[in-house]
């Protein structure tokens, strides 16, 4: 996608960057002709490092990375000052793994040993750096009993005041963090990179008492990005978990960022990295606005979202090695690729112009550049439209009732408004929920091992006439229609083949997807359980029984509406199918 518009060049680029064309981070590179302005109290650059997962054993790529920044950065600090080049990271400073197999199985990350390392490294750019944390980075689970106690060893290393910092880097030019402070206490999965609510609060004091209309001007960091960020180039494993975006599980905290940004103009841009995918295509960048020949209004203030790859081969997973440069002046900014497979070339990816202190116009600056092997999960979204345009193809629009007349296949893509303003569609074979205001990807409702063949069906419920379960506990009467919708739906999966039948049954809040993945703390002891259990197994078998027992584990998930439980076995694993 290409925007055309008429750009005020940054004075601070060179003539081949404004052509568009990746550029040399050679000293002696040509500079233009203002050469006057470097130095002014609006210019400035900031180096962005994405996940860094360092590994002691393996420092090759981190090194040659940072000498490749060290030119740019000595470039940079010649050009417009030192006190207005910075460095920052995305978090996610150590190995998630032990990196000394054969003498302990503790974790990397999150350790004193991965934190004075990573504070080691980043200290060695010479610049200024902060740092935010990501899901990682309070992972010492073995040394440290408490995220609090893993925190504080985080801030003492990197010399934080807090979790989250605030940087004049220019003239009305803030840099702003936000850390992930939850790890052992995460009611789903512990890769949910969630923000406390102290942090939030802080930082929706920072932009409503630096506001667009007075020239601010503020970027934000965090390890992932907000719901609402328009970012497509995903891992699927990470949408269907729910930790794709910031806060995920909770439903009011991950719409709050968006709405922040949406509210206050002074947000210009806001970095990520948490994917380890790389900066080739034009989905790792969206803009705050489009021209409406091309779409509907994003609705995303006037704020630049920008995915941020890796330094080290290991832990990319499309086989790319890049960091981000952003550099910028009182006219706009623009957001470049620093390759590292290419000895720290700079690409310029983005060329975004204020045309006030709320609007501007970004320019993508290339195309899609991916490979032949590429296999990242290119999320789709639905486009709900506007008053210039409708809603996408794969929209169905329904009265009373939705019966799908064909089967779903790993092809169909369809979504869907409920009653209940939930909104649910399909993608990959999967049945998906999306947010109701974003219609970003919340997580996975029904995998495709279970709803491709099937048909899917929306009906009404007949709350008015079957608004009571079978078993009312007395003194209960009534109780099961007190805090129903105004109109319940259901959600069905037919199979034409055999017949059988499936209700999808939304969360207790509401929600459809499925909050499978618990925390990491409570899958290890299971594992350890289970581990016990073969142990066991192995001492009391006969000998001529096989050697691995087959043990399976039993979380007691709710498999029936009646109101007493007495059964716990579940059909066909820890007890005998149902005939």
């Amino acid at each position: 996608m290409k925007f055309t518009a008429a750009l005020s060049f940054l004075a601070l680029l060179s003539p081949k960057a404004m052509a568009f064309q990746p550029v040399s981070n050679s000293l002696n590179r040509p500079q233009t002709a203002s050469t006057s302005l470097f130095g002014s109290a609006d210019e400035f650059c900031v180096g962005i490092l994405g996940d860094l997962h360092i590994d002691p054993r393996v420092m090759e790529d981190y090194e040659t990375g940072r000498s490749q920044w060290l030119n740019i950065l000595d470039e940079a600090k010649t050009n417009v000052g030192e006190e207005q080049v910075s460095v920052v990271s995305l978090g996610d400073l150590g190995e998630s793994k032990s990196v000394r197999p054969d003498e302990t199985s503790e974790l990397f990350a999150g350790t004193t040993e991965c934190h004075e390392l990573a504070a080691d490294f980043l200290g060695g750019f010479g610049v200024p750096y902060d740092v935010v944390g990501g899901n990682h980075d309070l992972e010492g689970i073995d040394e440290f009993d408490t995220d609090e106690a893993n925190l504080e060893l985080f801030l003492r290393a990197h010399n934080k005041d807090g979790p989250q910092f605030m940087r004049q880097i220019a003239e009305k030019t803030l840099l702003v963090g936000m850390t992930s402070t939850i790890f052992r206490e995460a009611k789903y999965t512990s890769h949910e990179v969630t923000i406390d609510q102290e942090q939030i609060d802080w930082f929706e004091n920072v932009v409503e008492t630096h506001p667009a209309d007075e020239g601010w001007k503020i970027f934000v960091f965090t390890h992932a990005p907000p719901n609402g960020s328009g970012l497509r180039v995903l891992q699927e494993n990470h949408v269907v978990n729910g930790c794709c975006w910031l806060n995920h599980s909770n439903e009011v905290q991950c719409r709050k960022f968006i709405e922040l940004v949406r509210e206050h103009r002074s947000i210009k841009a806001w970095f990520s990295g948490h994917f380890h995918l790389g900066q080739d295509y034009q989905d790792s960048i969206t803009f705050p606005t489009i021209d409406p020949k091309l779409g509907p209004y994003p609705n995303r203030g006037s704020c630049v979202f920008a995915q941020t790859s890796v330094m080290r081969s290991g832990t990319s997973r499309d086989g790319r090695q890049q960091s981000r440069l952003l550099r910028g002046n009182k006219d706009g900014f623009e957001i470049c690729t620093v390759d590292h497979q290419t000895g720290g070339t700079i690409r310029l990816d983005a060329t975004i112009t204020y045309r006030d202190n709320d609007n501007e116009v970004g320019v993508y600056a290339h195309s899609d550049m991916e490979k032949v092997e590429d296999k990242y999960f290119k999320v789709y979204s639905p486009s709900a439209g506007d008053s210039l345009h409708p809603p996408d193809e794969n929209y169905i629009a329904y009265d009373e009732e939705l019966i799908m007349e064909e089967a779903v296949t790993m092809d169909t893509k369809a979504w869907w408004k409920m009653a209940c303003g939930r909104v649910i569609g399909m993608l990959n074979g999967n049945m998906i929920e999306y947010d109701k205001s974003t219609l970003a990807p919340l997580g996975l409702i029904v995998g495709a091992d279970e709803l491709v063949g099937k048909r899917v069906c929306i009906i009404d419920s007949g709350l008015d006439e079957m608004c009571a379960v079978d078993d009312v506990e007395i003194g209960m009467e009534g109780a099961d229609c007190g805090e129903a919708e105004a109109r319940e739906q259901a959600v069905i999966l037919v199979d034409d083949n055999d017949g059988s039948i499936v209700v999808v049954q939304p969360n207790e809040d509401g929600s459809y997807w499925r909050k499978i993945v618990r925390n990491k703390m409570i899958r290890m002891k299971e594992v350890r359980r289970e581990k016990a259990a073969k142990r066991l197994a192995a001492a009391i078998k006969k000998d001529d029984e096989k050697d691995d027992a087959d043990v399976v584990s039993s979380w007691g998930p709710y498999t029936t509406t009646k109101g007493t439980a007495k059964n716990t076995g579940v059909s066909g694993l820890t007890a005998p199918a149902a005939k």
